[in-house]
C-alpha cells in the first residue's frame, strides 16, 4: 500500500464524537511511552501527524486520521499511566472500552509492545481481554532498533511462547522500528488485505440482496 494522503480529522472525547461514515478503522494503542506517535508518523510517512512528546500519557482523546481518503487510523490513549488521577484513569478506560466494544467500523486493533522489556502483566491483561471480548487485534513490537537482531528474535519468541501457554491460536505480530522504518510495509500490507476483504464481503452481501 502506498500512503498518498494522511490528514487529521477529529479528536473525540467519546464514541459519539467519532466520524459518522462507515469506512474501516485501525486503532493503535499501548502503554504510555511505547512509541505510538512515532510509529503512526512512520507508517504514514508524515512527520508530525501524530504529536510526539517527551512526557508520556499525553493522548487523552480518540484521534482519527483519514488515510488515502479510504480508511481511518485511530490513535487511542495509552493505558497504565500511573500519574493520572484515578478519576481521569477511569474516564480514559471507559472511553477506550466503549470504542473497542461498540465501534462497528473497527477492523483491527494494533497493540504496541516495547520489545526491550519482558512481558508486562498490564499488557497481557489487555491482550487477554481483547481476545475474550472478540475484538480483532495484532501485536506490534516497537523499538527493535534499540536491541541486536538476536535479542529481538529472543524477546519476540519469549513473548509469543508466553501467550501460547493459554492461547490456542496466536495473533499476528509485527516487529517495528520507527527510526529505521522496519515493519512498515508489513503492517500496511496487512491493513490493505483487511480492507480488500471488507470490500469483497460488502460486494457479495449487496449481490445477495
Amino acid at each position: 500500500m502506498d500512503i498518498k494522503t494522511s490528514e487529521f480529522t477529529i479528536s473525540s472525547p467519546n464514541i459519539e464524537g467519532c466520524p459518522k461514515d462507515f469506512r474501516p478503522e485501525y486503532a493503535f494503542i499501548g502503554r504510555s511511552n511505547v512509541g505510538k506517535s512515532s510509529l503512526i508518523n512512520m507508517l504514514c510517512n508524515h512527520k508530525g501527524l501524530a504529536k510526539t512528546s517527551s512526557t508520556p500519557g499525553k493522548t487523552l482523546l480518540i484521534n482519527h486520521f483519514f488515510i488515502n481518503r479510504e480508511w481511518y487510523l485511530v490513535d487511542l490513549p495509552g493505558y497504565g499511566f500511573a500519574k493520572r488521577s484515578k478519576s481521569m484513569q477511569q474516564k480514559i478506560q471507559n472511553m477506550i472500552t466503549s470504542y473497542l466494544l461498540m465501534r462497528q467500523q473497527l477492523a483491527n486493533v494494533f497493540v504496541l509492545i516495547d520489545i526491550r522489556h519482558s512481558p508486562q502483566a498490564i499488557d497481557r491483561q489487555f491482550i487477554d481481554w481483547l481476545g475474550e471480548s472478540g475484538v480483532p487485534f495484532s501485536i506490534v513490537f516497537t523499538k527493535a532498533d534499540k536491541l541486536s537482531a538476536l535479542k529481538v528474535h529472543e524477546n519476540v519468541s519469549s513473548y509469543m511462547d508466553c501467550l501460547h501457554e493459554t492461547w490456542e491460536e496466536l495473533p499476528p505480530y509485527f516487529v517495528t522500528s520507527s527510526e529505521k522504518k522496519t515493519g512498515r510495509d508489513d503492517i500496511l500490507a496487512y491493513i490493505d488485505k483487511i480492507n480488500k476483504d471488507i470490500a469483497s464481503k460488502a460486494t457479495t452481501d449487496n449481490n445477495q440482496q
